[in-house]
C-alpha cells in the first residue's frame, strides 16, 4: 500500500511539472529532398507555443499565443513580422498541440489539412501604432524591431498565387501560408 501511495504522490508531482513548459524536436523531410527541422516549444503557463523552423532562408519563428488571442509569424525573408487574430475554430487548442506533435513524430504519414492561407498589402498593412500590451510580451520580444503587417485570413483560396509567400506554422499540423499577391 506504501509503495502505491508513493507511486500516486510521484505521478502527481511529476504529472503537475508536465503543464509547464516542454520542448520538442522535429526532423521532416521538405519537398526538395532535405531535412527540416522544427523546435516546438509549449509553455502552458503563458498559454503559448513557439514554433521555430530551421529551413534556412526560408526559416522562421511563429508564436501561437492563446491568452492574447493572437498568431505572430516572424520570416526570414523577408525580414519583417506578420500579425493575425486566432481563429479559435480552426486553431488547435493548446492542450491539444502535445497529442499533435507525439503523432507526428511517430506517425510517418500524419497529416493535417488545416492550412491558413494569410495575406497583407505591403503598402497598405504596416502597423506603425502598435499597442504591445494589447499583443502581449511573447509577441513584443519577436516582432519589436521589425516592419509589422496585419495579416488577412482569405477564405477563398481559388485565386490564390503562391509566389511571395512564406510558409510558416506547425507544417503538417496547421499550416500558415502569409502572401505578398495582391490578387489573393
Amino acid at each position: 500500500m506504501k509503495i502505491l501511495v508513493a507511486f500516486l504522490v510521484a505521478l502527481t508531482i511529476f504529472g503537475m511539472q508536465s503543464h509547464g513548459y516542454e520542448v520538442f524536436n522535429i526532423i521532416s523531410p521538405s519537398s526538395h529532398g532535405d531535412n527540416v527541422q522544427e523546435t516546438v516549444t509549449i509553455d502552458n503557463e503563458k498559454n503559448t507555443a513557439i514554433v521555430n523552423i530551421h529551413a534556412g532562408s526560408c526559416s522562421s519563428t511563429t508564436i501561437f499565443d492563446y491568452k492574447h488571442g493572437y498568431i505572430a509569424s516572424r520570416v526570414l525573408s523577408p525580414r519583417a513580422c506578420f500579425i493575425l487574430k486566432m481563429d479559435l475554430q480552426n486553431t488547435p487548442p493548446l492542450n491539444n498541440l502535445q497529442r499533435y506533435i507525439y503523432e507526428k513524430q511517430t506517425l510517418d504519414n500524419i497529416f493535417s489539412n488545416k492550412y491558413i492561407w494569410v495575406k497583407y498589402n505591403p503598402l497598405e498593412s504596416l502597423i506603425t501604432d502598435i499597442d504591445w500590451f494589447l499583443l502581449g510580451s511573447p509577441i513584443e520580444k519577436l516582432c519589436k524591431h521589425m516592419p509589422l503587417y496585419k495579416g488577412e485570413v482569405v477564405e477563398n483560396t481559388h485565386n490564390v498565387g503562391a509566389r511571395d509567400c512564406a510558409k510558416t506554422g506547425f507544417p503538417g499540423i496547421l499550416g500558415i501560408s502569409i502572401c505578398a499577391d495582391t490578387h489573393v
